[in-house]
This record gives structure tokens, sequence and C-alpha cells, in this order.
């Protein structure tokens, strides 16, 4: 539970701060397209830190297995899919865009599993 927390307030504060970089720092340095790509990432960051506090806050009530898979699957989510959409931009690499999806899969499973444990309790 605590490493889900911690995992959720690192990932947070992290989206603020890139948050921030990007209406602040890039703004004037990437297209328009490149900046809502951006934006995308930190907004899923953002999502997925505050899904990991749902995920520590479950396993407060509840005792699942699926609830660690679903906050590693959030974890991995994150690293893969906002990460991704931040290298794509910032290094103009585009062919990593072609991990992001592996990245939208693991997010989406840690909501199923998230749900699925709640079913199950």
């Amino acid at each position: 539970m605590k490493t889900f927390v911690l995992f959720g307030a690192l990932f947070g504060a992290l989206a603020v701060c890139l948050g921030a970089f990007g209406a602040h720092a890039l703004r004037d340095s990437l297209s328009a397209q490149d900046l809502v790509t951006f934006e995308t990432g930190v907004r899923y960051q953002m999502y997925h830190a505050l899904a990991l506090l749902a995920v520590a806050g479950a396993m407060s009530q509840w005792e699942s297995d699926a609830l660690v898979f679903a906050g590693y699957a959030f974890v991995i989510g994150i690293l893969i899919f906002s990460g991704s959409l931040y290298v794509l931009v910032l290094s103009g690499q585009r062919w990593i865009g072609a991990i992001t999806p592996i990245g939208g899969l693991a997010l989406i499973l840690g909501w199923v599993l998230l749900g699925w444990s709640a079913w199950r309790s």
C-alpha cells in the first residue's frame, strides 16, 4: 500500500512540474501538435497518479493480489505511455510512438484489475 502512495505522490508531483515546464519553457519551442502531445502525457500521468492512490486506498479496505498487479500496471503504464510521449516530443524520435499503445494497454489493465478487485471483494 505504501509503495503505491509513494509512486502516486511522485508521479503526481512530477506531472505538475512537467505541466509547468510544458506551459512555460516549451510553449515557444514546440509545434502546437507537439505541445498537445506533451500535455496528453502529463494529463494521463496525473490521472494515473491518482489511480495509484485509489489502489492504495482499496488495499486498506480489502486484500487482493489483483490490486497489487493493478498498481504495478499503472506504474508501468505511466512510464511507457507518458514516458514515450515525452521522449517523442523532446527528442523528435517519432518511432518511439510505436510503444505508446503498450503503455495504454497497461493502463487499461490496471483499471480492469482495480474493478475486478472491487467486484471480488
